[in-house]
């Protein structure tokens, strides 16, 4: 069985993916043990700019900051 800390900070962790143009469909975003693992692979969206890479130093920063988070793990290859 899950832990509903870990569920809400899976959804918290996909929303800021979700909010900047990157296409995620290839990946998959996890929380345990307060880690977030990004595994799988990220593009940008169609018509999307920017850098895949700014974008993830970006998200990176911001969960890190959050309380219930203790590192992220990007193991994911960036497409585009």
């Amino acid at each position: 069985m899950a832990d509903p800390k870990e569920l809400e900070a899976t959804r918290m962790a996909r929303k800021e993916f979700t909010k900047r143009p990157l296409d995620i469909s290839r990946c998959d975003i996890r929380v345990m043990h307060g880690v977030v693992y990004v595994r799988g692979q990220i593009g940008l969206m169609r018509g999307g700019e920017g850098s895949v890479d700014e974008y993830l130093e970006q998200i990176k920063k911001i969960l890190r900051a959050k309380p219930e988070i203790r590192d992220v793990v990007v193991d994911a290859s960036v497409r585009g």
